[in-house]
């Protein structure tokens, strides 16, 4: 174990806060690189959820704001009879400059704030395995952030970041390309050099970049010329979600009904299931204008008992629930040809058979994205296909075999490779963190 305090230990820990889960590693001169594990249900996992549930409770005459994150914060969620506000995928929102603050019980938060009380736990517990304070790290990011229009969201985006680590108490923090954080992992493994692409698909963005790496390179001395891109598109997992709940839940739920209105029948509001679709929307249409609004669309509704279920479903914030089901069937139709959809918690239930050609017809349009975001970075760099020795494919959507055919296309299934693909960019930034130190 290192010993505490030591500054070569506190600068080679690596942090990869995803979209849906984070992970932590660190970096010792032996270049051997250890995972944080945390607690849940019994066992440990290397998968820190970056979701983060909240509770109003009354101690000692007064109203006060408890809070859980992680696996802690899926516990209490699932042991509570009386549900608080579970939040997931609060990275999707850094970009939104509209998206400052939002009222949580009554009281104002900043996006920040609730950012960092997911990092302050990831810290914390990572102090406790490793051994010693953390205040510094290398963290990634992806090439382009969840909306991001231009360079200047993502630097916004970045700095929020910063600033949310900040104040989970870290005081020096560099950042990374999360590819380029996959590369170190994938480099560590080699005997010879290649030129390799990294396909990084977290739940909110999908990430590449093209790289020399290898037991040479690191001799040498890295160069700048040795990354010869980077580019990233903002769908990626979530994005097939929302196909999902789209197609097998938000029918169920009252989308494309009517409702009666002044002797016309008028369409149920589309917008409400737009954010059903995505899970850093869901938790925030609790809120009391738009429930009222729904309430009087369950009024008028020709099918109400689909509103019911959409009210059932927001009012007892089953995002968590919803969120598990889909990826269970994502995951099922990663493995066969056809899988079941299933979704019940006493009031709804769905159950639907899906085949994977379907769903495939459903992401065709973000996998053409991603197809169009992989052939722009080789144009970018002026390099053939031909020219790539390996493709190095992480994270959970490089499961997905329709996915995988958008390398294996172009490069050849013999070059496509990958493994640890929830845990390869914290292993790489622990890693570029040991370098740079």
């Amino acid at each position: 174990m290192p010993r505490a305090g030591t500054k070569a230990s506190a600068a080679s820990i690596g942090i990869d806060f995803g979209t849906t889960n984070s992970s932590v590693a660190f970096a010792r001169e032996s270049g051997e690189v250890s995972l944080a594990y945390f607690p849940f249900r019994g066992e440990l996992t290397d998968s820190y959820r970056s979701l983060l549930y909240l509770e109003q409770a009354r101690e000692a005459g007064r109203e006060i704001l408890k809070s859980w994150t992680g696996p802690f914060g899926i516990e209490r969620y699932l042991e509570a009879e009386n549900k608080g506000r579970l939040i997931q995928s609060l990275k999707s929102f850094l970009t939104s400059r509209s998206l400052k603050t939002t009222e949580v019980f009554g009281r104002r938060r900043t996006l920040e704030e609730l950012i960092a009380r997911i990092l302050k736990d990831l810290r914390v517990a990572a102090e406790h395995q490793f051994g010693m304070p953390i205040h510094s790290a290398v963290v990634g990011r992806p090439v382009r952030f969840v909306s991001a229009e231009s360079e200047d969201d993502n630097l916004y985006a970045e700095e929020r970041l910063r600033e949310a680590f900040r104040i989970a108490g870290f005081h020096t923090v560099s950042f990374e390309m999360e590819p380029v954080g996959a590369a170190y992992h994938y480099e560590s493994t080699l005997a010879h050099d290649e030129l390799i692409l990294i396909g990084d698909f977290g739940g909110g963005t999908s990430d590449f970049s093209l790289i020399h790496v290898g037991p040479e390179v690191r001799r040498r001395g890295r160069k700048p010329e040795d990354l010869l891109g980077n580019s990233g598109v903002g769908i990626a997992g979530d994005a097939f979600d929302a196909k999902i709940v789209r197609k097998l839940v938000s029918p169920a739920l009252g989308a494309g009904t009517q409702l009666r209105s002044m002797n016309k029948m008028l369409p149920v509001p589309g917008w409400v299931y737009a954010k059903v679709e995505k899970w850093h929307h869901l938790s925030f249409l609790r809120s009391k204008e738009t429930m009222n609004m729904l309430r009087s669309v369950e009024a008028q509704a020709v099918e109400p008992e689909k509103i019911g279920a959409l009210l059932h479903l927001i009012t007892e914030d089953l995002g968590y629930q919803l969120h598990r089901s889909v990826q269970t069937v994502k995951c099922d139709l990663s493995a066969r040809d056809t899988a079941t959809f299933r979704f019940s918690d006493g009031f709804v239930e769905l159950e639907e058979n899906v085949e994977r050609t379907a769903f495939e017809g459903w992401i065709a349009e973000e996998l053409e994205q991603i197809s169009g975001c992989v052939d722009g970075l080789l144009k970018q760099c002026g390099v053939a296909a031909a020219r790539v020795d390996k493709v190095f494919l992480t994270g959970g959507s490089s499961f997905v075999p329709a996915v995988r055919r958008v390398f294996e296309s172009r490069f050849g299934a013999e070059k496509i490779t990958a493994g640890n693909e929830f845990t390869s960019v914290a292993r790489g930034l622990a890693l570029k963190a040991r370098d740079s130190h």
